[in-house]
């Protein structure tokens, strides 16, 4: 149970931060205990006083020479509690105090002690973040127990750093996190908190650094095409690319030309044109006779991606293909082999392309597509399919830029920060759920004049824990209203069905698309001109704009609507005003880290996010700015970690899990 909340190891305990404090110390006698306070009182065992009837608790009389305290518990064991609390011992008891009658009660003390045992009693108890329904006390014990045999390891940080910012050395750390004097010991700037967060942070640093260097030292191969394929890709275009894309191919195509492998991330917000700047990319790689990869996290992206790259290169004599978990037998291995054969130029599909089974005759680039749905893992797996190639990562999901550090501080960035001409912007309004009467009205009329309509719901199915709207139940609704043309699409529908229902929402079949967020990533319908959120304050702001991304995409103006239930936290009001006022991908993403922090920024945490325990980076964003100097500093003084703070800077690399990096280490 210890393993599923905080981690497999026992270093994971010792990261498992307390988030609040009982204070203990008031022990004032049973005359003088105020009602409602928690206190610690010394008390001798007067009476045991079992329940009469099933039901009423057990009642434990103690005194102290000024009046009677009632220890009181419920469903309790007699032969225990006699046990615990022997008639004439003198204990230690601590809780909370009520009144009943006048009568001081303390319902299942949190502690109870004989008074020689006192020295055990936490006077200043850490509260631990609780889930898995792990009783306090147990995981208490357990990280007590590991904080107890934490070592004395080796200083990885430099002295003068140490000094100048007054931080503790790593153990004792460790010891002040769990263990703080007063409330100020949990905040992130306490400076043991700050030299714990500090640790982490150089760790995740090093470690980018590290798969960087490594990435530089496998030697690339020189991409230089002529630019027939490109310039025959413009010619067919109906519009002109903008400054932004122009200056990312340029980016891209400098990287490619050189003999180091290139590792590049390509930001844009939703509806920046990514797509056909990595299209420009792979069509370099196949004029210079390689082949070219593009990877995303969902068939239905897979099959949207395939329809657009296969149109736009029909004419360029380009052979596309794509390959999912849904490729079996005959069909499949028919693919494979024109794939290894150097038949197929260019590949589009999901994880199933880095398959054990898949073999390209010559592969040049590598592009990922929503880089946060996977790991690293899977990104160097896929990379190595091809020798040295070329990778090139895009998300849509703009990352402030503290989070670009440290989640992509291994790659060159480009940014696409303009929208292509004649995307017009996005009306967004916001009203109570109590309206949504008023807004189906307007789905109608909007519906009677061609409109397409999405409609997100949060969840799947009704829950009886949350009170929100399902969207079954939201589908099952508006087909009263509607009729056949409405759709439902979630992650717990097959794929062919998923498909067949996105299907019938392109071609007009379905006008009214209820979905959960599965619609987030993937599908582009320019007709879609309004998009309803139920309990918007659900989501993330980042979340937020990528729905609302979905929409906008044509030439008609379109609208977004957010529902919200009443009443609304301040959190949950400055995103919907934030909303409001910006569609700027880039300056929500920044709004939304201040919100909510790192570790949620993307609605929920991704696999290909570094989880940081530790660490606030809207609190330490200071320190992640000089973690990277540090970083740099370490490697350019000792690149393979030999010296002797070398040594001890893989135990920090060890100790965050940062295996990869050692490994690349050994690997050379």
């Amino acid at each position: 149970m210890a393993e599923k909340l905080a981690g497999p190891h026992v270093v994971d305990l010792l990261w498992h931060l307390p988030s609040g404090l009982i204070d203990r110390r008031f022990s004032p006698k049973i005359a003088e205990a105020p009602n409602g306070r928690i206190v610690t009182l010394t008390v001798t065992v007067d009476s045991h006083v079992p329940p009469v009837q099933n039901g009423r608790p057990y009642r434990v009389r103690c005194v102290d020479g000024t009046g009677l305290l009632e220890l009181v518990f419920f469903h309790a064991r007699e032969d225990y509690l006699s046990r615990i609390l022997p008639i004439g011992a003198q204990m230690v008891v601590s809780g909370k105090i009520d009144r009943f009658y006048d009568t001081p009660q303390m319902p299942h003390p949190d502690w109870i002690l004989p008074v020689e045992d006192r020295a055990e009693l936490e006077l200043m108890e850490p509260v631990y973040p609780l889930t898995a329904g792990m009783p306090p006390k147990t995981l208490r014990r357990a990280i007590r127990q590991a904080v107890k045999i934490a070592p004395v390891l080796p200083e990885w940080l430099d002295a003068a750093l140490v000094r100048q910012r007054g931080w503790p050395d790593w153990r004792s750390a460790v010891v002040s996190v769990h263990d703080p004097n007063d409330p100020a010991g949990l905040e992130p700037s306490d400076s043991a908190r700050q030299r714990l967060a500090y640790d982490e942070i150089l760790a995740s640093q090093i470690a980018l650094a590290l798969v960087r260097t490594q990435q530089r030292r496998v030697s690339g191969r020189s991409l230089n095409g002529d630019g027939r394929l490109r310039r025959a890709l413009e010619a067919i275009l109906s519009y002109r690319l903008t400054n932004a894309q122009r200056r990312s191919v340029d980016e891209i195509i400098a990287d490619m030309a050189s003999d180091q492998r290139m590792l590049r991330l390509l930001q844009g917000d939703v509806g920046s044109g990514k797509t056909i700047v990595a299209l420009l990319a792979m069509l370099n790689a196949v004029e210079c006779g390689f082949q070219a990869a593009l990877m995303v996290p969902t068939e239905i992206l897979a099959r949207q991606h395939l329809e657009t790259v296969t149109a736009l290169t029909a004419s360029l004599g380009v052979e596309v293909a794509m390959l999912t978990g849904r490729d079996k037998g005959k069909t499949r291995a028919a693919r494979l082999e024109r794939l290894a054969a150097g038949e197929i130029a260019l590949l589009v599909g999901t994880h199933a392309i880095f398959q054990d089974d898949v073999v390209f005759q010559d592969l040049g680039l590598v592009v990922i597509d929503e880089q946060h749905r996977f790991g690293v893992d899977q990104r160097l797996r896929l990379s190595g399919k091809g020798a040295s190639a070329d990778i090139l990562v895009m998300t849509a999901t703009p990352i402030p830029r503290t989070l670009t550090l440290t989640i992509y501080g291994d790659m060159s960035q480009s940014r696409l920060d303009e929208k292509p001409p004649g995307r017009k912007p996005v009306t967004t309004l916001a009203m109570p759920v109590e309206r949504i009467e008023e807004v189906v009205g307007a789905v109608a009329r909007k519906l009677a004049q061609g409109a397409r309509v999405y409609w997100v719901c949060p969840l799947v199915d009704e829950s009886m824990m949350v009170d929100l709207a399902a969207a079954t139940e939201r589908y099952a609704l508006l087909r009263e209203y509607f009729g056949d043309c409405v759709g439902l699409v979630h992650g717990r529908m097959r794929t062919s069905d998923k498909d067949a229902v996105m299907a019938a929402f392109v071609e007009g079949k379905v006008t009214v698309l209820v979905a959960t967020t599965v619609i987030e990533v993937g599908v582009n319908v320019p007709e879609a001109t309004i998009m309803v959120i139920e309990h918007a304050e659900r989501f993330g702001l980042a979340q937020l704009h990528q729905l609302r991304g979905r929409i906008g995409r044509g030439v008609e103006a379109s609208s977004c609507l957010l529902l919200y239930a009443r009443p609304l936290s301040e959190t949950a009001r400055a995103r919907i005003k934030i909303m409001k006022e910006s569609e700027d991908g880039f300056l929500i993403a920044e709004e939304d880290l201040k919100l909510r922090g790192a570790g949620d920024l993307l609605g929920t945490r991704q696999s290909g996010l570094p989880g940081f325990r530790l660490a606030d980076l809207t609190q330490h964003d200071v320190l992640l700015e000089m973690a990277q100097d540090d970083a740099r500093l370490i490697l350019n003084r000792d690149p393979d970690l030999m010296s002797e703070r070398g040594d001890a800077l893989r135990i920090l690399l060890y100790l965050f899990e940062r295996d990869s990096a050692i490994r690349y280490l050994q690997s050379g």
